[in-house]
């Protein structure tokens, strides 16, 4: 559950993508998503963006991420109290196949 303050959530952006894209910097679907939460979130303008978190080359199948672990740190010292996501996947490492096996999608 995350709480409001003042009227504003301080949230993270969470962004991940399990494999490399070749020899660039950054995968195009990493941009893709940032592209569309930063759209998101010029729509709420009660959500107040206060760090970005990048995992681009990770496994979702493990909490072994760098920058997921310093979202985790910096929830826990109250730094942020909301995470923006595209999906859920981006944290949990499931795909649409395992959520479908899991009977959360149809």
């Amino acid at each position: 559950m995350f709480f409001q303050e003042n009227g504003q959530y301080r949230c993270a952006v969470y962004l991940r993508l399990s494999r490399s894209d070749g020899d660039q910097q950054e995968s195009n679907s990493i941009k893709n998503q940032r592209a569309l939460l930063n759209d998101y979130l010029g729509k709420h303008p009660e959500l107040h963006k206060v760090d970005e978190y990048v995992d681009d080359g990770y496994s979702g199948t493990n909490f072994e991420r760098p920058d997921f672990k310093r979202m985790i740190q910096d929830i826990e010292n109250r730094k942020i109290n909301c995470i923006i996501v595209k999906d859920c996947c981006a944290i949990m490492g499931l795909n649409q196949k395992d959520l479908e096996n899991q009977g959360i999608l149809a």
